[in-house]
């Protein structure tokens, strides 16, 4: 289990055992109980079983045994499309509004350092997209054919983008500015799954630092834990990683994070994602990986090898 072994800085919790949890003498009442029950049962009298108590039913379930090897687990990763927030979330709210509001944030903003910044990044997405063939680039105009010209073909390309869901830093860096505004005025709310908040807390007060790595931008993802149904979980939160230490499928891009994590070893790391390949890539960069199955997930392939959980709560001490 995780909390066992796991450097906190926060002093430790006392253990309370047996009866003395509510002031009562160790083992006399349970004893004299079960002496009673015994005595009775002897003399052929059936006794009801005993009850359980209210409480054990809301009690979090320790980790299962099939969970090994994450005792010396000090951070965990987290995916965030199909792990931590519903697939559909991302779908049918955050991908339509970006693409519902692309030509009018670039009409809003055009001119200002942020969106200069955005444009320079998709036109040479947009030049790399020709020259290797990718379906739905169009050219970019200069700035020279004026702002209308260069809006219609950006809005052209980042529409074709999101359609095939392409995990580029400079789609995902428009993405974000774009939610900002949504998120702002309250459109738009993150949704995460029921069993994240309690488990960030947990993780949060037994000192294991968690972190997100999403294709989104930095700042989609501090949009999204920023302003959730459940209020703000960035305080649970160490850090946001995205595209730019490397695509989410390749084992250097773990290599990159454990780096910066402040961990010794990257099996001290426990990544949890959704997609197979994301799982193998950190596996290859030797971190601790469980693959999340939540509904509507791309089922895995047979045979894939790796460990599974439903709900956060599986990983709970």
């Amino acid at each position: 289990m995780m909390t066992t072994t796991m450097a906190s800085p926060l002093p430790p919790v006392p253990q309370v055992s047996g009866c003395s949890r509510a002031g009562r003498v160790p083992g006399c009442a349970s004893s004299q109980l079960r002496r009673r029950r015994r005595s009775l049962k002897a003399a052929g009298i059936s006794t009801p079983p005993p009850r359980r108590r209210l409480d054990d039913e809301r009690r979090p379930r320790a980790a299962p045994a099939s969970l090994p090897g994450l005792a010396s687990v000090r951070s965990v990763v987290l995916d965030i499309e199909g792990t931590t927030s519903p697939i559909s979330f991302v779908t049918d709210v955050l991908f339509p509004y970006a693409r519902d509001n692309v030509r009018k944030h670039l009409d809003a903003t055009y001119g200002s350092d942020e969106t200069n910044d955005d444009i320079a990044l998709l036109r040479a997405q947009v030049e790399q997209d020709l020259a290797e063939g990718v379906a739905g680039a169009v050219p970019v105009p200069p700035d020279e054919a004026g702002k209308d010209e260069v809006i219609a073909a950006l809005v052209a390309n980042v529409e074709a983008m999101i359609d095939a869901d392409r995990k580029i830093t400079s789609l995902k860096q428009l993405q974000g500015h774009i939610w900002r505004t949504g998120f702002e005025g309250q459109e738009i709310k993150g949704v995460v799954f029921d069993d994240v908040p309690p488990a960030l807390e947990r993780w949060h007060a037994n000192g294991i630092k968690t972190y997100i790595y999403s294709s989104g931008s930095r700042e989609a993802q501090r949009l999204i834990f920023g302003n959730t149904t459940y209020g703000d979980l960035r305080k649970y939160l160490c850090g946001f990683f995205d595209t730019m230490v490397g695509t989410k499928r390749e084992p250097r891009s773990y290599s990159e994070i454990w780096q910066s994590v402040g961990v010794d070893r990257p099996s001290q790391i426990l990544f949890l994602t959704d997609v197979y390949q994301e799982a193998t890539a950190a596996k290859a960069a030797g971190l601790e990986v469980l693959i999340s199955i939540r509904p509507g997930n791309t089922p895995l392939p047979e045979n894939h090898g790796f460990q599974t959980i439903t709900t956060f709560a599986e990983i709970l001490t």
